[in-house]
Formats: structure tokens, C-alpha cells, sequence
């Protein structure tokens, strides 16, 4: 893995709140971390977590009642607005909706989790493609559809050239998918966002995408950003890994690390609820409780309620993300210390733990 020095995109203390009759709902509640081109980071948590909303934050896709908060800062480097053509830091949380445009599908692209809704079914796939090439590339048609082509034989379509006039309908779900990859690589983006591409897939066709999408990345030389609850897939294709509950970021790392030393209570239930080849159960574990309503959660910790670490301390205070060690971020008053191989349902206690 390449890596270069300075971040293609560095997010800063991200809130994102929805106003709503009842009040204010914290759908995500200061989020940091950063991002280098050839990098994959893994988003992972359970349903409600934030991590959709994240990424809809970085791509200006926020709408009303929901707005992104004015101590938010998401700087990502582009030679888009520079007279020079240097490269250099724009704020993407202070641009407006028209000159979002300038940057959305050109130099940060997203391949949402069911093709059939992202692909208007009215046009050809043809069509949909050529159309955001032409907007952002200034080419022909032609051209347009050449480079279409391409892309699509890139991912993997089979006949591509006689397909590409075809309507989404007439793919199968594994090739929608890969139409979608294509569609979002079609601009050369330096960031591409993937929220759950492979959930409705079936397990082969998912090893397919996930290694394709692993070869896509060091071909374009993008920044890759996989939203994801299923660890396993993080495992395949992360380097990093942040890990976030009820709109907050509890820990993040890289993937090892995650695996293998993981220090934030909820990781461990996380971890604890993967099925294991080498160890026979009669059900499936599970993180006993609910996940928070984050409709004005009280300055506390979201995993309080379900946390079987938790102390008198964590009920009057939140901790700050803070490094414990190179690289690894975590949030608890009360980590694990050690490694631990997590079975069954409950986090297993170490020694010396209360």
C-alpha cells in the first residue's frame, strides 16, 4: 500500500443533527478521522449508527430538516477551485449546493447499497454513464461512451460494448452492481464512498466484488471509504477501521489492531456476535438491549445502557477520543488492556478487570 503524506480528505469534528417537532435528533455527533489516497477505511456498526449519514454528510447530500453544523470541517484537497491548478484544502461542510456539484461524482464518487434504486430504470445504462462523464470531463458523446466501455469491461461486465445499451432490468443484481462501481470510478475520483454494496448479494458474488473493488482501488489510485456492519468484510478489505454507535466514533485503528487487540466494550460485542468455523454453537450470539434514540441524548456515552463494563464514573461523564496508543483511538473510561479471543454472547473479563 501507497501512502502519501498529507490526507486527501480530513474530517474534523463532523456533526450532522436533524430537526425535527421533537426536537433535535444527533444522527452523528462529532466524528474525526483521515483519509490517504491507496487507503481503505472500514465504517462499521449496527443500523442507526451513523454511518450512512456520515458519508451523505461528505457528499453535500444533506437536505432539510437535516443540516450539517457550522463547527463541522471536512477538508478535502482538490486543484477544483484553485487558479494555479495547485492543490489545496477546501472546506466541503461551507460549499454551497452549486459548487458541490463541481465536486460530487467528479472527485468524490459513491456506490450506494441497491444498484436497482441508484440506476433510473427509464434510461439505458448508456445513458446514465455518458451523462456524467460529459458533465465533469468535458468530452463528446463519443468519447463519453468509449471510456463507458472500458470502464464497464474494467469491472468485469461481460459484453460490454453490446450491453451498455441495455436498461438496468435486464441485468442480474452481481452485474447492476458492478455497473454502479463503474458509474461511480467513471471521473477518476480521489475518494470513492461505498455504503453496503454487497449486502444483497449472495456470498460468492460478493467475494467477487470485494476483490474487485481491492483491484479498482490500486488501479485508480483512490481513497476508499466501505460502510459496512459485517466485519468479516472489513477484515477482506480495510486497512483502518472505525468503529461508531449512536452517532459517536467509540474506537478506531487499523484492521489488526481491531482484530486482534480490540479496546472499546462495543467492538468486543461486535466481534463476539461473527459466527466461528472452528467452534460449534447451538444459536448465534447477540448484543442484548436496543440501539440508542438519538433524539437529544443526554452528554453520555450511547453504549451505557448495554455496556457490561460500564462504572459509576461512565454514568456522570463522556469520554473524550483519545490515543492510547500509535494510531489507535478510543473513547472509554474503561477499556480492555490485553488481547482476548471474544466468545459467546457476554465480553469475556479479563484479570485484574472489575
Amino acid at each position: 500500500m501507497r501512502i502519501l503524506a498529507d490526507p486527501v480528505l480530513d474530517v474534523r469534528n463532523l456533526k450532522t443533527y436533524f430537526d425535527i417537532a421533537e426536537g433535535t435528533v444527533k444522527a452523528v455527533n462529532g466524528i474525526s478521522f483521515k483519509l490517504h489516497i491507496n487507503e481503505a477505511l472500514g465504517v462499521v456498526g449496527e443500523t442507526g449508527s451513523g454511518k450512512s449519514v456520515t458519508m451523505k454528510s461528505l457528499m453535500g447530500m444533506i437536505r432539510k430538516p437535516g443540516y450539517v453544523d457550522k463547527s463541522s470541517q471536512i477538508l478535502f484537497k482538490t486543484d477544483e477551485f484553485s487558479k494555479d491548478g495547485a492543490k489545496e484544502y477546501v472546506d466541503l461542510a461551507k460549499l454551497s449546493d452549486k459548487a458541490f456539484t463541481r465536486i460530487r461524482g467528479k472527485h468524490v464518487g459513491m456506490v450506494f447499497q441497491d444498484p436497482m434504486s441508484s440506476l433510473n430504470p427509464m434510461y439505458t445504462v448508456a445513458d446514465q454513464m455518458i451523462e456524467t462523464i460529459v458533465y465533469h470531463q468535458e468530452v463528446s458523446p463519443q468519447e463519453a461512451k468509449e471510456r463507458a466501455i472500458a470502464l464497464l469491461d474494467k469491472v468485469g461486465l461481460p459484453n460490454a460494448k453490446q450491453r451498455i445499451d441495455d436498461y438496468p432490468f435486464q441485468f442480474s443484481g452481481g452485474q447492476r452492481q458492478r455497473i454502479v462501481i463503474a458509474i461511480g470510478l467513471s471521473c477518476n475520483p480521489e475518494v470513492l464512498i461505498a455504503d453496503e454494496p454487497t449486502t444483497a448479494l449472495d456470498v460468492t458474488i460478493q467475494a467477487q466484488i470485494l476483490e474487485l473493488m481491492k483491484d479498482l482501488q490500486n488501479d485508480f489510485d483512490t481513497g476508499m471509504i466501505y460502510i459496512t456492519h459485517d466485519l468479516s468484510v472489513v477484515a477482506e478489505i480495510a486497512d483502518k477501521v472505525m468503529v461508531m454507535y449512536g452517532g459517536n466514533q467509540m474506537e478506531m485503528a487499523n484492521v489488526y489492531s481491531i482484530f486482534e487487540s480490540p479496546r472499546h466494550p462495543y467492538t468486543h460485542a461486535l466481534l463476539s456476535c461473527i459466527p466461528r468455523h472452528d467452534m460449534r454453537k447451538d444459536e448465534l450470539s447477540a448484543i442484548k438491549g436496543q440501539p440508542p434514540i438519538m433524539l437529544n441524548p443526554p452528554p453520555l456515552c450511547p453504549f451505557l445502557p448495554r455496556c457490561p463494563r460500564a462504572t459509576e464514573k461512565c454514568k456522570k461523564q463522556w469520554p473524550e477520543l483519545e490515543e492510547v496508543s500509535e494510531n489507535h483511538f478510543l473513547r472509554c473510561f474503561n477499556p480492555h488492556t490485553n488481547k482476548t479471543v471474544v466468545n459467546g454472547s457476554n465480553v469475556s473479563k479479563q484479570e485484574g478487570d472489575k
